[in-house]
């Protein structure tokens, strides 16, 4: 079974169309300013349906993380793997995996520096996160 896939919306589209392009970009209220995420067709904070777009860094740091022993669908070749919450420097909380890491306690830590890289799943990219400064 293959890992899953988004089933994007009209309100997402435009976030998986710049991942395809290795790009990570976040939903910007036109009119109080505030990140948000996941993309919607509003803002969460003042309801605006002023929403543009912002491209991120890439770059946060680890928040918190479990270390996943029950397989998910399209995971149980890999054995245990991490689910973190990463703190992006734009100050928007993403969960993701780890990649390019060992997938345990010691190697992952909270506050750990992470930049975005992307997991090509048929003809689609995903925006994951790995330790800063890993080797492409």
């Amino acid at each position: 079974m293959a890992k899953p896939v988004p089933v994007p919306t009209p309100e997402t589209q435009f976030y998986w169309d710049r991942a395809k392009e290795r790009e990570l970009w976040l939903p910007k209220c036109g009119n109080c300013g505030r990140l948000h995420f996941s993309p919607r067709a509003f803002c969460p904070f003042c309801s605006s349906v002023d929403i543009g777009w912002i491209r991120s860094s890439g770059r946060g740091t680890v928040e918190s993380f479990i270390i996943n022993h029950t397989p998910g669908p399209g995971y149980a070749e890999q054995g245990p793997y991490a689910i973190a919450f990463v703190l992006l420097d734009e100050g928007i909380r993403l969960a993701s995996n780890l990649l390019e890491v060992e997938q345990t306690p010691t190697a992952i830590t909270i506050g750990m520096p992470v930049e975005v890289t992307f997991e090509e799943r048929g003809e689609w990219t995903i925006p994951q996160f790995r330790p800063a400064g890993a080797a492409a």
